[in-house]
């Protein structure tokens, strides 16, 4: 009985024209034979599966050829192909960095590269998962790298560029391989079932391309697999049987559901996915590229991305047409939430039927009360943060607490999550006391001028004994009267507006109990630069004293002074 080869060998590239998804690169490598551009370096780089090391098995091959084709293609009749084709070749030496990479292995290849070919014109080294080689080894490896013998051509691969050290990467001409297409691998994998005499649904092999993940050797192993499950008749259903795949059926189903908001026939075929052996995760994570999928088959801009077989794109399509684009949006947002909390979760299938819960949700009418449903919280000012990113003419927080004399501001805030909800009721009819109490007292508009705020203004500095900061600043920032009723105060630096500004939830009412007049506002901003700065912190007095001699830094540096 002859020996089995599995596809992935039998199939594997012997030339450029063979291999699949990256016409770029290989189009690239042909030129420099062609104009005979070659560099001493390369470095292949990209997912598993997608012909590192093929291609550069094939670069050797060719520019070794004694023969090349018009294509600059190997002529595969030459001694120097033959060679190669037996495995018999001397000019091109493979090492597998993974299991060889010590400092002695690449001593050993040096030792090597210094002896010339015996037919051909160059000596071929391919470093397979070249990544996996020690600083050590690296090191050694680098001058021969930069200044190689004329005959010598290094090709290194690796699935993780970033760990290759920056001194390599500077030595090559980096060549990043792509994931295959799914269009691609199907057209391939049509290729290699119509060689085997094999039967194979379009479906079925789109759904073998999308299981590889962009690899075409995994594509290859896992059509090996379904042939032998199959006999050699690959059908859509057998296919995701054997692989334990989603049927596409289950996420038409779900959307159904949730169209016509059928919330227990959602949590029924729920049921019937996780009795089939389905992880949870797997299957909300289907459900949300499903989703996503539906959102491009919207447009046909966008269609290309869709990458899936004649006959279920339709369908898609048609359920496309019946999904607004409100509920997609919502409905990948709310499963991609699902998707980050699922392997927090203790109870994971309530998880996933509260999800399927919300997104039943989404076709539901809103009722006028539901409109009524919203949090009104406006905020009193920015953030320190914030009005540090403005510049200082823009810069003017208005403080509009509107409260009636003598009453404390009161901010609006979410309860805290420990709260309960007797309390909050409570808070609520005192807030609604207060704001009835308030209306009910007569507004009072009594005239005042600077001389008056100036007193007052002064009178609640003296009452800030305990904050020495406060107090400085409004011993130095004295208020300035502008039209209806409102007055200025004009800071040095958000520190100081962000001091005031959260005092000012005392301040105000105690000017409009004093002066009598209940509509007294204030602006803060910070002075322009020819105004006048004062220090009041240590830092800001450090920095003053910096800008007048420069040598106190280095007096702090060298006796290790600390600021208090």
């Amino acid at each position: 009985m002859d020996n089995y080869i599995v596809s992935a060998r039998k199939y594997r590239p012997s030339t450029f024209r063979s291999v699949v998804g990256q016409k770029s690169l290989t189009t690239t490598l042909k030129n420099a034979i062609s104009n005979n551009k070659l560099a001493h370096a390369y470095l292949f780089c990209g997912p598993r599966g997608v012909g590192k090391t093929s291609c550069a098995r094939i670069f050797a091959k060719t520019i070794n050829c004694l023969n090349p084709a018009a294509e600059r293609e190997a002529c595969n009749v030459c001694e120097s192909c033959q060679a190669f084709d037996e495995q018999r070749s001397y000019n091109i030496h493979e090492l597998d960095a993974a299991s060889n990479n010590s400092v002695d292995d690449i001593r050993a290849l040096i030792d090597q590269v210094r002896i010339p070919p015996a037919i051909g014109k160059y000596k071929v080294f391919i470093i397979d998962e070249v990544h996996m080689l020690s600083s050590s080894a690296f090191n050694a490896f680098l001058k021969t790298l930069e200044e190689p013998p004329q005959h010598a051509l290094f090709i290194l691969a690796t699935t993780e560029k970033h760990k290759v050290l920056p001194t390599i990467l500077s030595r090559c001409q980096i060549y990043d391989f792509s994931r295959i297409s799914i269009a691609c691998m199907v057209e391939h994998l049509e290729y290699v079932a119509g060689q085997e005499g094999v039967t194979a649904e379009p479906e079925a092999l789109n759904v073998i391309a999308q299981k590889a993940d962009g690899g075409m050797r995994d594509a290859l192993s896992i059509f090996d697999q379904v042939v032998s499950f199959t006999n050699g008749n690959i059908t859509y259903q057998s296919v995701i049987d054997n692989l334990n795949v989603l049927d596409y059926e289950y996420y038409f189903r779900l959307t159904e559901h949730i169209l016509t908001n059928s919330v227990r026939q959602a949590i029924l075929t729920l049921n019937e996915i996780l009795s089939k052996g389905f992880d949870g995760q797997n299957i909300i994570t289907g459900l949300a590229s499903h989703f996503r999928d539906l959102l491009v088959c919207k447009d046909e801009a966008t269609l290309i991305l869709f990458e899936v077989g004649a006959s279920i794109r339709e369908r898609y399509k048609e359920t496309a047409r019946r999904c607004p684009d409100r509920l997609l949006y919502k409905a990948i947002e709310i499963t991609n939430q699902c998707d980050l909390n699922y392997r927090l979760s203790r109870n994971k299938r309530l998880l996933l039927e509260l999800t399927l819960i919300q997104l039943c949700q989404l076709t539901q009418p809103l009722t006028p009360d539901d409109n009524k449903k919203k949090l009104l919280i406006e905020p009193v000012g920015l953030s320190g943060e914030q009005r540090q990113q403005q510049s200082p003419s823009q810069v003017a927080a208005v403080v509009t607490t509107q409260l009636p004399a003598g009453k404390p501001a009161a901010t609006t805030a979410a309860p805290p999550i420990s709260t309960s909800l007797k309390k909050i009721g409570k808070e609520e009819e005192k807030k609604a006391g207060e704001k009835q109490q308030g209306a009910t007292e007569k507004e009072q508009l009594h005239a005042f001028g600077i001389a008056d705020l100036l007193k007052w203004w002064d009178a609640y500095a003296e009452q800030k004994g305990g904050n020495a900061y406060l107090k400085g600043i409004m011993a130095n920032c004295k208020p300035v009267l502008q039209e209806n009723y409102y007055f200025e105060v004009a800071v040095h630096n958000p520190g100081q507006q962000d001091e005031l500004l959260n005092d000012s939830v005392k301040l105000l009412p105690f000017l409009r109990r004093h002066l009598k007049n209940s509509r007294i506002q204030m602006r803060i901003r910070i002075s322009e630069t020819n105004e006048k700065k004062l220090a009041y912190t240590s830092s800001e007095k450090y920095e003053h004293l910096l800008s007048i001699n420069p040598l106190l830094g280095r007096l702090k540096e060298e006796f290790n002074l600390i600021l208090d």
